[in-house]
């Protein structure tokens, strides 16, 4: 093993490479931009509810094995809450139809026999063009192999891939819808009970994570921005941050795990996604029904996905570019009058929050998942991290944390 891993970034990807090496007995340091770990998974106080928010709301599955596993790490897993099988409950804003999806927990969809638990106005025989999906060509997109209309495509597929993916999905690859259907549908509902972190992705996530790395040793420089990156040969010889140079010893190593425009900018060469899709989520000081779902899906709606916290109502709208530029106050007035229809709360708007991004994950097209790097790069000493990178799934946490561990494992390999 090289003789001390330099990690820089402090998201998922690099909290979860610097939790491998340090299990190890490796010297790791982590150096992050800004003042805050997580990425896009932090939480903050925010003036404006009164109380801390995420930075965007994140639904992890029970199939999400690296997940769980880093979790499980940081002794941090008893964070997750959901429901006691996979059931997803979902509203149609326009009919006002409700019903909830109730998976069996093995491989071959019994539910689907079931009118009860399968999605209404379909058929058995509806589910069955899912499975060209799982056996897609590359380059191809979602709307090239499967039909995107239709009542299964409404209230199950478009929900699903729309979240997955960050993209309308006729846009989105076909190859990474289908990791999401591997991974969870044709698992069987063991691996799609919902789970969201209830006291917040910080207090879940991140602040474990930081402990556990400060019980191993590891050391990590929050306001470290990595300005210039100098080569020599075949190696990275030294990093340059704000005002302090680190010459690398012939046995150290780096861990670049930072957003692609980012990484390009530092590594010549380097091809990454261009092209992203924005998040929009909005947070309001409000509380719902006791009876209410953690999660509930909201169709023919500007909202997506209502999320259920102690004191707080949050949305989340995925592919939103469209949003991006309406007013923050009309913005918020919709959403809650959304909500407010499909909970039952009072029409008055509460306190509230609106947090979009913009660059929130790299656009999920054939093209743009064509230019996602593997973890190698042409320097000996440096490896990538990150969503962004070729881990055969969207940008999620699975799929950061996924990318951390396997940076880790290749740097654990070098001579």
């Amino acid at each position: 093993m090289s003789e001390t891993v330099h990690v820089i970034g402090a998201g998922l990807a690099g909290l979860s490479a610097a939790l491998t090496l340090s299990e190890r007995g490796k010297a790791v340091v982590v150096h992050e931009a800004t003042a805050f770990a997580g990425g896009r998974c932090r939480s903050y106080h925010d003036a404006s509810v009164g109380m801390t928010i995420d930075n965007g709301n994140h639904l992890l599955l029970s199939g999400n094995r690296a997940a769980l596993d880093f979790l499980r790490r940081i002794g941090a897993e008893h964070w997750l809450v959901g429901p006691p099988g996979a059931e997803f409950s979902f509203v149609d804003l326009a009919s006002g139809e409700r019903w909830t999806l109730r998976f069996n927990d093995g491989p071959l969809p019994f539910w689907i026999f079931d009118p009860g638990r399968r999605v209404p106005g379909t058929r058995p025989l509806d589910y069955l063009p899912l499975a060209w999906l799982l056996w897609a060509p590359a380059g191809k997109t979602v709307g090239e192999v499967i039909s995107c209309e239709g009542v299964l495509y409404r209230r199950l597929v478009e929900p699903l891939l729309v979240g997955a993916l960050n993209i309308d999905p006729p846009q989105g690859s076909a190859r990474l819808a289908a990791a999401i259907v591997r991974e969870t549908l044709a698992v069987g509902g063991s691996a799609c009970r919902p789970l969201i972190a209830r006291e917040g992705l910080g207090a879940t996530l991140i602040e474990p994570a930081l402990v556990r790395l400060q019980e191993l040793g590891a050391t990590v420089h929050m306001e470290h921005q990595l300005r210039t990156v100098r080569f020599a040969a075949d190696h990275v010889e030294a990093l340059d941050f704000a005002g302090e140079t680190i010459a690398l010893d012939p046995d150290d190593a780096i861990i670049l795990a930072v957003p692609p425009y980012i990484a390009a900018s530092l590594l010549p060469g380097l091809e990454t996604p261009t092209e992203f899709r924005a998040i929009v989520n909005a947070h309001f000081r409000s509380e719902l029904p006791a009876d209410a779902p953690a999660i509930l899906g909201v169709l023919n709606a500007t909202v997506q996905w209502i999320f259920s916290f102690p004191g707080r109502v949050s949305v989340t709208i995925s592919a939103g570019d469209r949003l991006i530029d309406t007013p923050r106050e009309e913005l918020a007035r919709t959403i809650w009058d959304e909500v407010a229809r499909v909970t039952g709360l009072p029409a008055t708007l509460p306190p509230w929050q609106i947090v979009r991004e913009r660059r929130a994950t790299f656009a999920a097209t054939p093209a743009q998942d064509a230019k996602r790097p593997g973890p190698a790069t042409n320097w000996r000493n440096l490896v990538l991290a990150g969503d962004w990178t070729d881990t055969g799934l969207p940008a999620t946490i699975e799929g950061a944390i996924r990318s951390g561990n396997r940076a880790a494992e290749i740097i654990a390999k070098l001579p």
